[in-house]
């Protein structure tokens, strides 16, 4: 899927930007929950990276990241502060910078890590079809997990006092808490990343090899 012209590359970079912007922008792209918002821009942006290589899927994953800035902003949850530095955390006067790291750094390795996962499952075993279907689900797993285990332990680290203070625990439970989002919401996005990538760049990769025929 690799092989494609700068100008197809473009052109397809462009298609799963604005399936990022569409989901974004509509109630099925950020799906608001009492503490925190569960999402599902990682899926196109794990595809795109699968289909497109590292590159291209870091930029897919700095706009998914982008979009979870404005949208924090503009309706914020409880826990946005954690993602917007224009939303003052609980218990000051101004947001945080660090926002802008949770924001971004784990969005855009979803952009890369499904991709270094598929290439390395593929090289391992060749040929088959099921393996290549489980490779992909694989790698639709990792980006996904990459997007929540890094955010949660990212907002542990750099936000553990504001987050205790917005879910009502001690200090020393955030983690069970962090632990709890982590099952509770990393586990279903994790399924429906895999279905998806393994369906969907499967079709792709048939139609990519028939046209490559002569």
């Amino acid at each position: 899927m690799n092989d494609w012209s700068k100008t197809k590359r473009l052109a397809v970079l462009g298609m799963f930007a604005a399936i990022v912007l569409l989901l974004a922008f509509t109630p099925f792209g950020f799906i608001q929950l009492p503490f925190i918002k569960a999402t599902i821009l990682h899926v196109p942006v794990i595809i795109g990276a699968i289909m497109l290589g590292p590159k291209h899927g870091a930029v897919l994953g700095f706009l998914f990241g982008a979009t979870s800035l404005i949208n924090n902003t503009m309706t914020p949850a409880l826990s946005s502060f954690a993602f917007s530095p224009f939303i003052p955390v609980p218990g000051t006067a101004r947001g945080s910078a660090w926002a802008l790291a949770v924001c971004f750094a784990p969005r855009m390795l979803v952009g890369v890590v499904p991709w270094l996962v598929y290439s390395g499952l593929r090289k391992i075993a060749r040929g088959s079809r099921t393996a290549n279907a489980a490779s992909l689900a694989a790698a639709g797993v990792a980006g996904s997990l990459t997007n929540t285990l890094l955010v949660m332990h990212l907002i542990f680290f750099l936000f553990r006092d504001a987050y205790a203070h917005i879910r009502g625990v001690a200090i020393d439970a955030v983690y069970g808490v962090v632990i709890g989002v982590i099952t509770a919401n990393g586990i279903p996005e994790a399924i429906f990343a895999a279905v998806l990538t393994a369906a969907v760049c499967q079709v792709t990769q048939t139609v990519v090899s028939k046209r490559k025929r002569p």
